[in-house]
């Protein structure tokens, strides 16, 4: 009993953790830490890619790093080893020789699973775990960087003010002379690998079908300037993307085979009932779709708010779980980019992605005179195997009517 007792104290088998509702898995995207390092309670010791949210995942305890158990790049299952903390000159143990405390025999500060909120704690360095996040993916290192926000805290900007806003190598990128040429081999890791999946998932399940619609914008380009004049007064940017999720909620609701997952194990559609909508956003990390939930509950203010405010925790990779998960259709804009229309892939599981473009001045026949309107292109690509293009088609009538005519949208004025 003694030499078991000595034995916990001195090796610690760490498991990854759930971080969040329902987490299956996780990749190690970054170690911070290396065999044989001293590391303090509540130290990061690595950084894990969960559904498209980067999360630092901190020492339960002191002690030194005996073993990693895991590649970088390298997907592991909630419960699996993570790492191997123990004490300074004592060897990592071999599988049969590891002893695996229960949670219940643990002190604590030893408890193999933790909460959300516990998953960072600061160390030395004045930056938030975002912030850290950000220079780690820019190879940019902390303790060079001239700290300006209060306190002595590095910010954002602190960290891209050296990158000089452009978008950096991933510092694991190798060149290479061939035969042919200099190749550059960039691994496949964190949210690209994660996108990459999402992407081929989608591809090799949904049978997609584009249908794409014009539309007359000209009322809604009026309207949205007038509605500026007020939002801007409160500090909120007004896009388009809130009167388009407004006038997307009612076709929605009429059609609701559009607002559904297909359950392909039980061979059911699963119509929700509920209204969250995910909003593509490009970062420098790849594109990521937090979610604005309860949209038919939320006023074209509201909206314009909390889209701006996910777009930017998206950005500065502040996202949580629960602001990525959850969501019953999604809608893409790449009106600002540019180019005529394209075919997004859609957001498996869900069964339907709206696809948002420029708005540009044309001339049209209205009313059998040629005149100047603001005109842009909608599609809508979605799952041939739970709804058919009448449906869709119907769906896109349903938009177009609400986006020609806004004053059938519901606009908070003050």
């Amino acid at each position: 009993m003694q030499l078991l007792r000595a034995a916990w104290n001195l090796v610690y088998e760490f498991r990854l953790p759930d971080t969040g509702e329902g987490l299956a898995e996780g990749e190690v995207v970054k170690w911070l830490v290396k065999e044989g390092t001293e590391v303090k309670e509540g130290q990061p010791l690595v950084e894990i890619m969960t559904d498209k949210v980067n999360v630092e995942i901190p020492s339960p305890k002191a002690g030194t790093i005996l073993k990693l158990m895991a590649r970088e790049g390298e997907v592991i299952k909630v419960g699996q080893v993570l790492i191997v903390i123990g004490e300074k000159g004592e060897l990592a143990p071999t599988s049969t020789q590891t002893i695996t405390p229960t949670e219940s025999s643990l002190p604590p500060t030893n408890k193999t699973s933790i909460t959300a909120s516990e998953l960072y704690k600061p160390t030395e360095i004045l930056a938030t775990p975002a912030t850290r996040k950000l220079a780690r993916d820019l190879g940019v290192d902390l303790t060079s960087v001239h700290a300006s926000g209060p306190g002595g805290r590095i910010t954002d900007e602190d960290v891209r003010s050296l990158m000089k806003g452009s978008y950096a190598t991933p510092v694991s990128a190798t060149a290479k002379m061939t035969t042919i040429g200099v190749e550059e081999r960039v691994p496949l890791r964190g949210m690209r690998r994660k996108i990459a999946e999402r992407m081929a998932k989608s591809r090799n399940t949904v049978a997609q079908v584009t249908h794409v619609e014009e539309i007359d914008m000209t009322e809604l380009v009026q309207l949205r300037e007038k509605t500026k004049v007020t939002t801007e007064k409160r500090g909120i940017k007004l896009t388009y993307m809130p009167f388009i999720i407004k006038a997307l909620i009612p076709a929605l609701k009429q059609f609701p085979y559009l607002n559904a997952t297909l359950d392909d194990e039980k061979e059911e559609i699963v119509l929700k009932k509920y209204y969250n909508i995910g909003i593509a956003t490009d970062t420098q990390l790849g594109l990521v779709v937090p979610i604005v939930r309860n949209a038919d509950h939320k006023s074209i203010t509201q909206l314009a708010d909390e889209i701006s405010r996910l777009s930017e925790r998206a950005r500065t990779g502040q996202l949580a779980l629960e602001e990525v998960q959850g969501g019953t259709f999604t809608i893409t804009n790449i009106g600002g980019v540019g180019g005529l229309f394209a075919t997004p892939i859609v957001n498996w599981p869900e069964v339907g992605i709206l696809g948002v473009y420029k708005i540009t001045k044309k001339p049209i026949v209205k009313e059998n005179q040629v005149v100047i309107r603001d005109m842009t292109y909608l599609s809508v690509s979605f799952d041939h195997r739970v709804l058919d293009g009448v449906m869709a088609t119907n769906f896109m009538n349903s938009i177009k009517q609400y986006l020609e005519d806004p004053k059938m949208l519901l606009i908070e004025s003050a």
